[in-house]
């Protein structure tokens, strides 16, 4: 995988609702009702995540799920980062 240019990646932002590029990465947080709410979401995305062989950058605290994505062996942002920011705008 090469990293996007930052032509497509303006592109795919478009239609990222709630994603914007931090520090060379894809970021967003999402906000829930509960704990247990966002814990939910992190453990969906944690099986997605193993399925794709491709796992973000994350922190939770109480009601919150911060995220990056980058994909580290190819030094950007791919489009296996795209894939995934979709599936969570999905699932949240």
């Amino acid at each position: 995988m090469t990293p996007l240019s930052l032509q497509d990646l303006e592109a795919e932002l478009k239609n990222l609702d709630g994603w914007t590029i931090e520090q060379g990465k894809l970021h967003r947080e999402f906000k829930f009702a509960s704990f247990v709410e966002a814990f939910g979401f992190m453990s969906s995305l944690a099986l997605v995540s193993e399925a794709n062989g491709h796992h973000p950058e994350w922190f939770n605290v109480y009601n919150r799920v911060t995220v990056d994505l980058t994909t580290h062996d190819a030094g950007g942002i791919t489009q296996k980062d795209i894939n995934w920011a979709k599936t969570a705008n999905k699932l949240a």
